[in-house]
């Protein structure tokens, strides 16, 4: 095997001759902004399913398996670990790569994990190919991010990037649906099979669909496209050494990249174990059956699907750019929502319902804006490893989720749970509401001073 030539599939496409007719490039730009967009979105949609089959398996892995809730829960811990040690590398990668085949490449691979994950009973085993799963899982945001970045222009970005973020709760509204119908009827390991054949199929499907960013087609970039100011140099112009030099002085040096990584933390602390354990809880403790609680869940995406969206179009209209103070809001908001679904009797399931879709809608809120300000605060050819950056604070956090917090029902029930919950949503509000008047776009500009980046002037610049 030729692995020069297999490395070459992930660099970025060439340029050909720019198109200089106006017409023909507002055809064009028209044309493939649509088909990137649905691309991506449909491609991540998948990644979701690959990602979330075994969450809504586990009650059945327990009957099946005689797992425990802490044995699951080290399966857990090992995919967000692997997942985000992977999207910070990959997000590092897919800043110098030709973003089709790295998400093309990465849903493939994670549904061939998916697969042999369900023809796995050790848990040896089940480790293994569920942390290969969260390996390929980093493929997936990295290369959105940069077609966000580079098919959409500063000022539109906010309500395409929430938009796409709903992504997130398509599939993961859609595969414990999938997984209720198939588990009972079929088994568990066929909650982990279709997934896996569905996401390998789509992956064939993004290769034919995505492309590189706009100049690989010919195509002037988004700043000139829109009238706006462009000082970029074209990424495929870039030598590693400068990207080397962008990962120090667009993130590791960046202050506000790591206050926002911070928070992350905790945003996905919250979100992961009301995912993964919500239909445990409600199953186990509260006396729903499968269904009714994995339609519980449900209610919980969609919940986050138009908080997605409230959070890129209210961050904007509302705050100016500025995405801190909504995610203040929200934390303030989660507190009250996580008390209420607490102490809320069992019996009451459309009030469960009502609930889970509030908490859905405030966490995914600030899960989706603290990727946009990472990616936003620094230059655009660092977006995705600054996104990505992030995302591994906030799947250190989602791995807290798995093994720790599945010690903690064990040793303290459910009662730990929630507390555990409140406590790390409290944080959320104490890290960013110092923000608050923090500036909500970096304009993808160059930090001279990365040691001060968290000095604010009068105007609102980064200095």
């Amino acid at each position: 095997m030729n692995f020069s030539k297999l490395i070459d599939i992930f660099r970025p496409a060439a340029f050909p001759e720019p198109i200089t007719d106006p017409d023909e490039i507002q055809s064009r730009y028209k044309y493939w902004r649509v088909r990137i967009f649905y691309s991506i979105y449909f491609g991540y949609v998948f990644f979701y399913f690959t990602r979330k089959s075994f969450t809504f398996a586990m009650p059945m892995m327990i009957n099946d398996l005689g797992f425990s809730k802490a044995d699951l829960g080290i399966l857990g811990s090992i995919l967000y670990i692997t997942y985000g040690i992977s999207k910070f590398i990959s997000g590092f990668l897919s800043d110098q790569a030709n973003p089709r085949y790295f998400m093309a490449t990465g849903l493939i691979l994670t549904g061939i994990s998916n697969l042999f994950f369900g023809l796995s009973s050790s848990i040896l085993y089940l480790a293994l190919f569920w942390g290969l799963n969260g390996i390929f899982q980093g493929w997936g945001w990295p290369p959105c991010t940069k077609q966000l970045t580079f098919w959409f222009s500063q000022k539109e970005r906010g309500l395409w990037w929430s938009i796409k973020s709903t992504s997130h709760n398509v599939g993961g509204a859609l595969i414990p649906l999938l997984v209720a119908f198939t588990g009972p009827l079929l088994g568990w390991r066929w909650s982990m099979y279709i997934p896996g054949i569905i996401s390998i199929i789509m992956g064939l499907w993004l290769l034919e669909r995505l492309r590189d960013v706009p100049g690989s087609l010919g195509l002037p970039s988004i700043e000139t496209y829109k009238g706006e100011a462009e000082a970029d140099k074209p990424l495929q112009q870039r030598d590693p050494p400068e990207a080397r030099e962008l990962l120090w002085s667009q993130v590791l040096s960046n202050g506000a990249v790591w206050v926002l990584a911070l928070s992350y933390f905790f945003v996905y602390v919250v979100r992961t174990g009301f995912n993964d354990w919500g239909i445990v809880w409600l199953n186990e403790y509260k006396g729903y059956s499968y269904g009714e609680a994995a339609g519980s869940i449900a209610w919980f995406e969609v919940g986050g699907f138009l908080g997605c969206i409230a959070a890129g179009w209210g961050s904007d209209r509302f705050f100016q750019g500025r995405r801190v103070p909504f995610m203040v809001l929200c934390a303030l908001g989660l507190l009250f929502a996580i008390v209420g679904f607490w102490f809320l009797p069992a019996g009451f399931l459309i009030a469960e319902n009502l609930l889970m879709f509030i908490i859905g809608f405030l966490v995914f809120g600030p899960q989706i804006l603290v990727g946009l300000a990472a990616a936003e605060f620094v230059d655009k050819h660092a977006a995705c490893t600054a996104n990505g950056f992030a995302g591994c604070f906030a799947y250190i956090g989602a791995a807290s989720t798995g093994y720790p917090l599945g010690k903690v029902i064990d040793i303290w029930g459910w009662h730990g749970f929630f507390l555990a919950l409140l406590i790390c949503s409290a944080a959320i509000f104490l890290i960013l509401f110092p923000l608050w008047a923090f500036p909500g776009r970096g304009g993808g500009k160059k930090i001279a001073e990365p040691e001060k980046v968290l000095a604010v002037s009068p105007q609102g610049s980064i200095s």
